[in-house]
Order: structure tokens, then C-alpha cells, then sequence
């Protein structure tokens, strides 16, 4: 044996299986994959960028699928305690060859889902596991997961350039930039109402409504999207609409935690929306620069409402947080609890009353819906969609 020269063994190399995944392309979220058994494949996300905490945004890609075959995912690092996947809520699967061949986007998929209390808690903290099986509909396809339908800072600039190449939608709605973020993308604020007739719309009031300073909550996205869609239509309320109001909109407060694929946070570490008391113009941007365009229209008119959209991870339905005096305060001040009642009885199937809260909590002091109410925005909430 020894001495002779080895034996040439032509090894017959099994066809690789093995999933591969990506997630470096914008708003994508996850950080590390182990491969536990052929069909079964254990995944970790990335905290909010300077932060060790804030996992539940995840957006990735998965490329060399087999078909029809039981593949089990786990992620094993999401810190809420509470989730909707306990309540029914499944994961969201796009094909690429669904999309070319039948026209079909993004759709809820996942059996046999699990929300648990798992064994791996760091340094105090305490990790969740989601866990569900399912099958890929193509061989060799490219399949995207996420956990909320993806709005990148691409679609909403797509979306704001077709408004300003339309002709009609560009008389009626201006869009400016209100400042630059830290990462220097393009905050944008736009400003819709109809062209007043000469010396008339000063007596028009303001309606100011913000969105996404929460990366993760690409629902309130979504939300605006709908709202900008029918704002800027032909409908006679619409019009209405245009005629009375004067509607000032920064659809996107939080561009840097989008792009990034952060849940919560700005590059700056932190809650933005526990910022809007902060003098930090230089950290806080948008924020700063919101507060700031808001006075100036409460400087020139009244404003009827101000409302910042967000998604919820733990509750069900659409629900809206107000802000309510221990004694509230008779006429002329309208009742905090007017609008969400208004809201409920004309979309009872969506909106839900029992729901809303009222009460101004210490921990919630700097979000926008209190700071705007302190500044003498008596019907000042944030809208909550599950």
C-alpha cells in the first residue's frame, strides 16, 4: 500500500440542491442562513442598523427551487413577544415565473406556522421563532419572502414622477423637497389643492398627513398610496375635497431606514417617531423639518387634522390613537373621538371604533400625534393598520 501510487477516483458529483439566498438589494432584510437538512433551512436577521434589536422586517431572495417539494423556514431571532403570525397572519411569496407567466404578484402562502418562545436568548434578550413549510410553485425559479407587501423609496419616486408628468394631476399638486436625510435622499413634501379663484382659498383649511417613519410598516405606505390615488382623481369628492382643504403630505418621513431594510429605525439609531420634541436638526431631518412646515401652516390657516399612518404588528384592524384632555374642553373644540366615529360609520368592515384609543401616554410624548396636539392640533392621531 505504501509507495503505490493512488487510485484516480472520478467522485460523481450529486446535482447541488441547495437553496441560494440574497438579500443585499433595497429594503432587503436577512443576515444569515444554516442549512439544517436538505429541505429545511434556519434563517437570521439583521438588527436595525446600529441598534441590536428591532427584528421583524425581513425581504429576501431564494434561487435554485425545486418544485412541490416540503420546505420548512425558520427565523429564529425576532424579539416581539406578541405577533399576528399567532393569529393568522402567513408570509408573502412572489414568483418571478408566476409574475411572467401568469400575472401574478405577491400572495400569503405558509402551512403549519408557528410563533414560539425559543432557547437562544443573548445578552437579556429574549428571541421569538417563526416557523412554516410550504413549496415552491417552479423548478429553478427566482422567489422572493417578505413580511408585509415591499414600497421601496424607488416606487414612491416612480410614483411621484408620474404625477408630475401628468397634466392635469401636476396643476393641483406640487411637489417640493422639504429637506435632505442623513444618507441625502430627497424627503418630499407635496401640497394639493385646487387652484383658488383670485383672492379666495386663504380661509382654506389644512389637512397634514405623514407616513412610513417606520421602515418595517410598509403598510402605512400603501395606505398613502391609496389616499394620494384617490385625492388626485376625478371623483366629485375629490373635488369637493381640493376646493375646501388645503392637503400638505410627506409621504415617506424615514428614506435611509427604507433603503436599508431597517423595522424601526433612522441611521441615527433611533425611533424617529419619538423625536418630534427634539431640537436635533442635524440627526433628525425629516422630523425637524415637519414640525417646522407645520407651524408655518398653522401660521397661515387653520389646520382640521393632522395624521401619521402606521402599521401594527400585534393588533388586528384600521384603528386611529387620539389625543384626549382628562376634561375635555366644550365648544368650539370638536371632540377627539368625532373623526374615528365618522371613520367607523362609513366603512364599518374596515375601520373598528372599539379599538381606537384616546389616552396620551408619558411613553408616547414625543410622537408626532402628541407634540401636533400640544402645538393646538385639536384632532391630531396616528392611524394604525394591521
Amino acid at each position: 500500500v505504501r509507495g503505490l501510487c493512488p487510485l484516480k477516483h472520478i467522485l460523481r458529483q450529486k446535482e447541488d440542491n441547495t437553496l441560494i439566498f440574497e438579500a443585499r438589494f433595497e429594503s432587503g432584510n436577512l443576515q444569515k442562513v444554516v442549512k439544517v437538512n436538505e429541505f429545511e433551512y434556519q434563517l437570521t436577521l439583521r438588527t436595525d442598523l446600529y441598534t441590536s434589536r428591532h427584528t421583524q422586517w425581513y425581504y429576501f431572495q431564494v434561487s435554485n427551487t425545486q418544485a412541490g417539494m416540503p420546505y420548512r423556514f425558520t427565523i429564529v431571532n425576532f424579539t416581539n413577544r406578541n405577533s399576528l403570525y399567532k393569529r393568522g397572519l402567513r408570509p408573502l411569496l412572489y414568483s418571478e415565473a408566476d409574475a411572467k407567466k401568469h400575472k401574478v404578484g405577491w400572495r400569503r402562502t405558509g402551512n403549519e406556522i408557528k410563533y414560539y418562545k425559543n432557547n437562544a436568548g443573548q445578552g437579556g434578550h429574549q428571541y421569538f421563532s417563526l416557523t412554516w413549510t410550504f413549496q415552491f410553485p417552479h423548478d429553478l425559479d427566482t422567489c422572493y419572502f417578505a413580511h408585509c407587501y415591499p414600497y421601496t423609496y424607488s416606487n414612491l419616486q416612480e410614483y411621484l414622477v408620474a404625477i408630475s408628468k401628468d397634466p392635469v394631476k401636476s396643476t393641483f399638486c406640487k411637489i417640493h423637497i422639504l429637506c435632505h436625510s442623513l444618507a441625502g435622499n430627497i424627503v418630499y413634501v407635496l401640497t394639493i389643492t385646487n387652484p383658488p379663484e383670485s383672492g379666495k382659498g386663504t380661509e382654506r383649511k389644512a389637512v397634514i398627513l405623514t407616513a412610513r417613519v417606520h421602515p418595517g410598516e410598509t403598510n402605512s405606505s400603501w395606505i398613502m398610496k391609496g389616499f394620494l390615488d384617490y385625492i388626485l382623481g376625478d371623483s366629485g369628492t375629490a373635488q369637493l375635497l381640493r376646493d375646501n382643504f388645503v392637503f400638505k403630505v410627506v409621504p415617506m418621513l424615514n428614506p435611509d431606514g427604507v433603503i436599508v431594510g431597517n423595522h424601526r429605525c433612522s441611521l441615527t439609531g433611533q425611533d424617529l417617531n419619538r423625536k418630534y420634541r427634539s431640537n436635533g436638526k442635524k440627526c433628525y431631518p425629516s422630523i425637524w423639518y415637519t414640525r417646522n412646515m407645520i407651524k408655518r401652516v398653522m401660521g397661515e390657516r387653520d389646520v382640521f387634522l393632522y395624521c401619521d399612518i402606521h402599521g401594527h404588528n400585534g393588533k388586528k384592524n384600521v384603528f386611529l390613537y387620539g389625543c384626549e384632555r382628562k376634561q375635555q374642553a366644550k365648544a368650539p373644540y370638536v371632540h377627539p373621538r368625532v373623526f374615528p366615529l365618522l371613520l367607523s360609520r362609513n366603512c364599518p368592515d374596515k375601520f373598528s371604533f372599539t379599538d381606537c384609543r384616546f389616552r396620551v401616554r408619558k411613553s408616547k410624548e414625543g410622537t408626532g400625534r402628541v407634540v401636533m396636539w400640544k402645538m393646538g392640533i385639536n384632532n391630531s392621531y396616528t392611524l394604525e393598520a394591521s
